[in-house]
C-alpha cells in the first residue's frame, strides 16, 4: 500500500524525484501489474521511479508472466532463472505504508493490514528488470517484492511477508557495482527483524476496486485458524 505522495517517498528514502509522476490518488489497494514506486540507483544517483509491479524478465516472451511474478522468494531469488539477473545487478527499495494478508479461518479468509508499529514507511527488498514490448517496441520497466520468513508478531496470519530492509542496509543493496551473490545473501541474513503491528479489517480490500482509506480500519475482533495468502509464490 502507498498512500502517501511521490514527494513524500523521495524525501524519506533520500532519492531524487523522476519529473515523470503525474497526480494520482493514494493507493491503499495495489494489485499485481499496476505501477508502483520504486527506489533505484542509475549513474550512482538514487531515484524514485514508478515501476510495474510483477517482474518481467528481459528474455519473457509474452507480458502476462508479470503477474505471475509478484514475489521472489529470498531462498532462490538468486539461482532462479526469472529474477537471478536482478538479484546480481538491478535491486531496488519499494516503499510501502503497510500490506495486508489473508488469514484463512473455519468461515473463510479474514484479511489483516500489516505496517510499522511506529507506522514509518517500510523499505521492502525489490528486484527490478527492463523488458522490451516485441509488438510495439517499448520498454516496460518491472519489479517483484522478496519474501522471507516472518516475524513473530505476524506469524500467526502467515508463514511469510516481504523482505523489510533497515535504513542503514539500504546502500548496500542498491548498490549495483555490489554483484557478488553470497555477499547479497549475507547481507539479507544479517537484517534485523523489524518491530511491526497488525489488526483484522473488512472484506472491502478483497475488491482491486475499492481503493479506500476505509480499507485498513481496524476490525473489532476476528479468530483465525490457518493461513493463506498472495504472497506464496
Amino acid at each position: 500500500m502507498q498512500k502517501e505522495t511521490p514527494e513524500y517517498y523521495a524525501d524519506y528514502f533520500k532519492a531524487q524525484l523522476m519529473p515523470i509522476f503525474e497526480q494520482r490518488e493514494p493507493q491503499y489497494n495495489v494489485a499485481p501489474t499496476n505501477p508502483v514506486f520504486a527506489v533505484a540507483v542509475h549513474d550512482g544517483i538514487r531515484q524514485l521511479e514508478s515501476f510495474r509491479w510483477g517482474l518481467l524478465p528481459f528474455w519473457a516472451k509474452d507480458k502476462r508472466i508479470g503477474a505471475k511474478l509478484i514475489n521472489a522468494r529470498v531462498e532462490t531469488a538468486a539461482t532462479k532463472p526469472a529474477f537471478r539477473d536482478s538479484f546480481a545487478k538491478r535491486r531496488c527499495l519499494i516503499p510501502a505504508d503497510g500490506f495486508f494478508e489473508w488469514q484463512v479461518r473455519s468461515k473463510g479468509k479474514l484479511p489483516h493490514y500489516i505496517y510499522a508499529a511506529d507506522h514509518s514507511p517500510l523499505a521492502f527488498a525489490g528486484l527490478w528488470s527492463v523488458w522490451r514490448d516485441p509488438e510495439t517496441d517499448t520498454k516496460i520497466v518491472t519489479c517483484t517484492i522478496m519474501t522471507g520468513d516472518p516475524v513473530k508478531s505476524v506469524a500467526p496470519v502467515h508463514d511469510r511477508m516481504p523482505v523489510v530492509l533497515a535504513p542503514d542496509t539500504w546502500e548496500a543493496w542498491l548498490d549495483r557495482d555490489r554483484t557478488d551473490t553470497d555477499e547479497i545473501l549475507s547481507l539479507l541474513a544479517s537484517r534485523p527483524d523489524p518491530v511491526m503491528a497488525l489488526h483484522p479489517v473488512a472484506t472491502l480490500v478483497n475488491k482491486v476496486a475499492n481503493n479506500l482509506a476505509e480499507n485498513i480500519a481496524p476490525l473489532d475482533s476476528a479468530v483465525g485458524d490457518a493461513q493463506q495468502s498472495l504472497l506464496d509464490l
